[in-house]
């Protein structure tokens, strides 16, 4: 017959400890009678006799007392492991295993994690950047980032908030070379594109038509699978490109960069924040979700609102007269 070993050799060693059945199952909180039982199945399980029992009083037998002084550390070297991981669970230190894209987030993720380890200076962050989608147990990811239209299967995810796909230019370029007014006219012009780094596949610019999305290829000026470069020779007016709008927000707002075509501007992807069962998780885990939610989630510094995009492109409109 099968025994759970743990549970009888933890009634047999309660019960050394105490000498008393009685004291044994209050300690235990269970039936005498249960406490009776599974001494004799560990008895039967070793086919020794571990205890001389009498309706009084019971006093170990000396294969009771081999078996107490080989058993008994182990029992509590086991206790003090469950205890010391159900209290780590419940403390706010320790690893904390994130991933995320490299390209796009860099920025918004050091300030999330550097105001997270002023809190919380006992956690450690172990930060993954690559712009493929991992494999989330193998990966032992805690909480993880992801640029998308919706999230992936097997994993919790919490919408943070849309990121536009904005064409933009510098005004130097285009008192240069023109603005574009309509996708015909972008073969004409200077164009960088984005290399996955996870595929090394160019990233087609997209835009909306009607109620469609469509893939508009260019023949690129430049290529580069890093997104800031891509930025920087866009500031410098070598290039138009196709920037995530947590990249170009700040330098819309602030004229360094026009928006082109705005009415073919593609709205339908999101960043997502990724984490398993909450109820498993370590606090320092969840404490790291709420603080993401807490200052990204509906977050409108990344996001322009057709106002603000429709009065930047009122400046491609005037250098262009």
């Amino acid at each position: 017959m099968a025994i759970n070993e743990f549970r009888t050799i933890s009634v047999f060693i309660t019960a050394a400890e105490l000498g008393s059945l009685r004291k044994t199952a209050a300690a235990l909180n269970i039936s005498p009678q249960a406490a009776s039982q599974a001494l004799a199945q560990l008895e039967q399980h070793l086919n020794v006799r571990l205890f001389h029992r009498t309706t009084r009083s019971m006093a170990l037998t000396d294969e009771g007392r081999q078996f107490l002084d080989e058993a008994q550390p182990s029992l509590l070297g086991l206790r003090r492991a469950l205890l010391s991981a159900r209290q780590a669970k419940d403390e706010i230190a320790g690893p904390l295993r994130i991933v995320g894209p490299r390209s796009t987030f860099q920025g918004l993720l050091w300030r999330l994690i550097d105001e997270f380890c002023e809190r919380h200076p006992g956690v450690v962050p172990d930060v993954q950047l690559e712009d493929r989608v991992g494999n989330w147990v193998e990966d032992r990811v805690d909480v993880g980032f992801r640029l998308g239209l919706s999230p992936h299967e097997g994993v919790i995810a919490r919408r943070l908030f849309p990121v536009q796909l904005v064409l933009c230019a510098s005004p130097d370029y285009l008192r240069r070379h023109g603005v574009p007014d309509s996708m015909a006219a972008l073969p004409a012009h200077r164009c960088s594109v984005y290399r996955n780094p996870g595929t090394g596949r160019v990233v087609p610019w997209r835009f909306k038509v009607g109620d469609e999305e469509v893939e508009q290829p260019v023949v690129p000026a430049l290529c580069t699978n890093d997104e800031i470069l891509e930025l920087h020779a866009v500031l410098a007016g070598r290039v138009i490109g196709q920037l995530a709008g947590v990249t170009a927000a700040p330098h819309l707002r602030a004229g360094r960069l026009v928006p082109l075509l705005v009415d073919h501007m593609p709205d339908r992807y999101s960043y997502f924040v990724y984490y398993g069962s909450r109820s498993a998780q370590p606090v320092r885990v969840r404490a790291f979700i709420d603080l993401v939610v807490a200052r990204l989630a509906g977050n409108g510094e990344h996001v322009l609102d057709m106002h603000e995009m429709e009065a930047a492109a009122r400046g491609a409109r005037a250098l262009s007269g």
